[in-house]
C-alpha cells in the first residue's frame, strides 16, 4: 500500500518476490528448500521458525555494516552488485549527452568522487544557511520553505489521488519536520526512549558545530531544535491513526487551510511552488497544522532559524565531506539501528542512483536481467493465486452474496504488474553534471518534486509505478487496486524452476497471496474496485470480518519481540491478516496445480511438509537489538519469526503436515482465519 500504509523506511521492507527466469551467469540451487539452513533438532510443533531457520542463523550473523541480514537481505546484495556493473560501465561509457546512461553514469561517477566532495565540505549548504540567517520575520519562513522542497521541513507537499474519485489527482498536504524516525519517539518514558532523545541532541548539535557555530550557540540551537520538533509532533497522528484511510481524507479548500493556519502565507507558498491558483487540496492532518500554527505564534525567529538550519543540514548530510557522513552515521545508523560501520560507497551511491534515477537505471537492469519468459512466469502464478481467492470468497460462510459479489468484481479489477512499466519515466528535463554531486541531488529532488506537482488536476495515470525496476520488494496499491512485483525481485535463488513445485508455493505463492490479500485486509477492504475509498460491506458482513480480524490482532498482541515489549497486533494488522491469507491461498494454488499428480516425499520430508519449510526459510533472518526496538515502535509488520510461527500456528494444514497435536505451540486452541 501507499505512503502511510505499507511503504515506510527502506529498512523495513521485508516482502520478497521471486520467480524463475533465464538469466545469464547466474548459478542456482537445485531447490528453494534448504536443507542446511534447517535445525532438525528442533520440534517444529513447538517453533517452527527456528526449525526452519535455525541453521541458516547461526551461518549468518548480521554484517557490521547492516542493522538485519536475511534471506531478502542476500538477495538485495546481489541485485546491488548487477547495478554496481551497469553503473561504471555507463560512467566509463562517454555516452551521448542527455542519454539515459549518461545520466545514471554521471551521477554514480559523480557521488564516487569523493575526493571532490571533501574539498567542498559544507559549502554546497553556504547559499541556503545564507537564506535562512537573512530571514527577517517568521512571515518568511513560507517562502524558504518553498524554495528548500523535499528537504522535510516543517511539512509534507506533493499530490495523490484523491480518496473519493480515484480517477483524478490532487494536491495534498501533511504532517512532517521531525528528526526522530516516529512521533511516539518524543512521548515513550522509558529509560532507552530518553537516551535516544538526549544522543539526538547531542546529534544536532555536533552537525551544528559541524557548520562553524560554537559549541555554546550549537547546544542551544540543539535545545531549541528538540523542543519545537517535540511540539510538532504532539500534532501528528500517530502510525496507527494513520492506518486508517478515513482519517487520512480531509479535503479542504485553500482558503479553509488558511484558517487552520492564519500564521503561514498560503497563498505565497502555493504562488512559489507553481500552484497560484489552486483552489483545494486533501489536508491529510489538520491537527497537525493547527499546531504548527501554534509554534509559529508561539517560538521565536530564533528557534526557527535553528530548526531550519537543521533541517537544511539532515537533509543534505549524506551528500557532504566525510565528517558529516560519519556524524549522521553515528546516530541514525549505530545509536538507531546498531550497525557498526557505514556501508562501502558504491552501494551508497548505487542506491542515491536508484532513489533518483530508478526508471532509467531500471531500463539498463531490466534489459539484462529481466526476461519476457519470466514476466510471463510471474503472471502465471498470479493468476492461479487470483483464482484461489475467488474460490475462496465464494466459499465463504460468514459472507452474503451482495458483498461476496463485490469482492468478486474488486479480486477481477485487480492489476497486474509485472517488472517494470509499461511506459518509462521521462528524465530528459532533469540535468545531470559529472563532479556537480550536492548539485545532482538537488535537481533531482526538484524534478521529482515538480513532477508529482504537474500531476495535480490531471487523470490518474494508472500504469505508473512507486518502486523502480530493480527494488527488491512488492505492494499492493489500494488506490489504483493494482499489485507490484519489480524485476528486481523477480529473481533467484528464492524461486528455481529445478525445485519441486512445493516449496516454490509456499515462498512465491505465499508472496503472491500477500501481496493480493492486502486488497482485502482491514485497510484494503475500505476500497471499492475502482480504488475510491467507499464502503462496499453489508452491516453484518463488516462486524463479522472485524470479529476475524479481532482474533489476528489479540493473538500477536501477546508475542514479546524484545526484552518486555511486545507487538502492537492493531499496528501490525494488515500484514498479519495478509501473511496468513497468503498462505492460505498458496496452498491451496499448489493443492490446485499439482491435483492429480502423485507427490513422493524428498529428503525425507513429504510434499507437504515441504511447502511450509520453504514458506518458513522465506523468512529466515537475524536482526540487531537496537533495529528490534526501532520496528516495535513504528513497524507495520510483526517480526519474521512469528511472520513464521504467527502464520502456521493457524493452519490445520501445517499442523496434520508434521503431526502436531493439540497443547503444542504449533497448534493455536482458537485458531483465527480471515481469508
Amino acid at each position: 500500500m501507499r505512503r502511510s500504509f505499507l511503504l515506510l523506511w527502506t529498512i523495513l521492507l521485508f516482502w520478497h518476490f521471486a520467480m524463475a527466469q533465464s538469466v545469464p551467469n547466474q548459478t542456482r540451487r537445485s531447490s528453494v528448500l534448504d536443507l542446511s539452513a534447517m535445525d532438525p533438532g528442533v520440534d517444529p510443533c513447538v517453533d517452527f521458525y527456528a526449525y526452519s531457520c535455525g541453521g541458516w542463523m547461526k551461518k549468518n550473523p548480521v554484517p557490521a555494516d547492516q542493522a538485519a541480514w536475511s534471506v531478502y537481505s542476500k538477495l538485495e546484495d546481489e541485485s546491488k552488485i548487477q547495478l554496481r556493473g551497469i553503473l561504471e560501465g555507463a560512467a566509463a561509457a562517454g555516452a551521448p549527452r542527455g542519454s539515459v546512461d549518461q545520466k545514471i553514469g554521471d551521477y554514480y561517477a559523480s557521488c564516487m568522487d569523493e575526493k571532490a566532495i571533501e574539498t567542498k565540505g559544507a559549502k554546497p549548504l553556504q547559499a541556503g544557511l545564507e537564506e535562512i540567517n537573512k530571514l527577517s520575520s517568521k512571515a518568511g519562513i513560507a517562502d524558504l520553505a518553498a524554495r528548500l522542497v523535499n528537504q522535510n521541513i516543517l511539512f509534507s507537499f506533493s499530490s495523490d489521488q484523491d480518496y473519493k474519485d480515484s480517477t483524478q489527482v490532487i494536491a495534498e498536504a501533511d504532517q512532517g519536520g521531525l528528526g526522530l524516525p516516529d512521533r511516539d519517539y518524543y512521548f515513550m518514558d522509558d529509560a532507552k526512549s530518553a537516551d535516544i532523545r538526549k544522543a539526538y541532541v547531542a546529534h544536532v548539535q555536533k552537525m551544528f558545530e559541524l557548520l562553524g557555530e560554537k559549541p555554546e550557540a550549537a547546544s542551544t540551537g540543539a535545545q531549541s531544535v528538540m523542543r519545537l520538533e517535540t511540539q510538532l509532533a504532539k500534532g501528528s497522528m500517530t502510525r496507527l491513526e494513520r492506518r486508517e484511510p478515513a482519517n487520512l481524507y480531509h479535503k479542504l479548500s485553500s482558503e479553509q487551510l488558511q484558517q487552520i493556519t492564519p500564521l503561514f502565507p498560503w497563498e505565497q507558498y502555493f504562488k512559489k511552488v507553481g500552484l497560484p491558483s489552486l483552489k483545494s487540496l486533501n489536508v491529510v492532518a489538520p491537527g497537525f497544522f493547527k499546531g504548527m500554527n501554534a509554534e509559529l505564534e508561539k517560538e521565536d525567529l530564533g528557534t526557527w532559524k535553528a530548526y531550519l538550519r537543521w533541517k537544511l543540514v539532515h537533509a543534505n548530510a549524506m551528500h557532504l565531506s566525510s565528517a558529516f557522513v560519519q556524524e549522521n552515521f553515528n546516530f541514525y545508523g549505530k545509536t538507531l539501528t546498531g550497525r557498526q560501520e557505514l556501508r562501502p560507497r558504491w552501494k551508497r551511491c548505487t542506491d542515491d542512483v536508484d532513489n533518483d534515477l530508478g526508471e532509467a537505471l531500471g531500463q539498463a537492469y531490466a534489459a539484462k536481467y529481466f526476461s519476457p519468459q519470466a514476466k510471463e512466469q510471474a503472471l502465471q502464478m498470479v493468476k492461479e493465486i487470483e483464482s484461489a481467492m475467488q474460490t475462496d470468497i465464494q466459499s465463504l460462510a460468514w459472507m452474503d452474496q451482495t458483498t461476496k459479489q463485490h469482492a468478486l468484481e474488486k479480486l477481477h479489477a485487480v492489476a497486474n504488474k509485472i517488472g517494470y512499466p509499461d511506459k518509462w519515466r521521462d528524465y530528459s528535463k532533469l540535468e545531470i553534471v559529472r563532479g556537480d554531486e550536492i548539485g545532482n541531488v538537488l535537481r533531482a529532488r526538484q524534478f521529482e518534486f515538480q513532477r508529482q506537482l504537474a500531476k495535480i488536476g490531471k487523470p490518474v495515470d494508472r500504469g505508473e509505478w512507486q518502486m523502480s525496476p530493480p527494488t527488491v520488494n512488492a505492494y499492493y496499491d489500494p488506490q489504483k487496486n493494482d499489485i507490484n512485483f519489480p524485476a528486481g525481485i523477480l529473481q533467484p535463488p528464492l524461486f528455481s524452476p529445478e525445485s519441486d513445485a512445493a516449496p516454490n508455493y509456499g515462498d512465491t505463492g505465499a508472496t503472491i497471496g500477500h501481496e493480493l490479500t492486502h486488497g482485502f485486509d482491514d485497510e484494503g477492504r475500505q476500497f471499492d474496485a475502482q480504488g475510491n475509498l467507499k464502503d462496499w460491506w453489508s452491516e453484518q458482513d463488516g462486524k463479522e470480518f472485524d470479529k476475524r480480524a479481532s482474533c489476528i490482532s489479540d493473538q500477536y498482541s501477546q508475542y514479546t519481540i524484545i526484552d518486555n515489549i511486545k507487538i502492537k497486533g492493531k499496528l501490525t494488522l494488515g500484514e498479519d491478516v495478509a501473511d496468513l491469507g497468503g498462505l492460505m491461498l498458496a496452498y491451496m494454488a499448489w493443492k490446485n496445480a499439482t491435483q492429480g499428480q502423485t507427490l513422493e516425499p524428498i529428503d525425507g520430508l513429504t510434499p507437504e511438509q515441504r511447502f511450509f519449510i520453504g514458506y518458513g526459510q522465506s523468512w529466515c533472518a537475524n536482526e540487531r537489538d537496537e533495529l528490534k526496538r526501532m520496528r516495535a515502535t513504528m513497524d507495520v509488520h510483526s517480526p519474521d519469526k512469528y511472520r513464521t510461527n504467527g502464520v502456521v500456528s493457524n493452519m490445520p494444514q501445517f499442523q496434520q503436515a508434521f503431526h502436531c497435536k493439540p497443547g503444542t505451540q504449533m497448534v493455536r486452541q482458537n485458531s483465527c482465519r480471515v481469508w
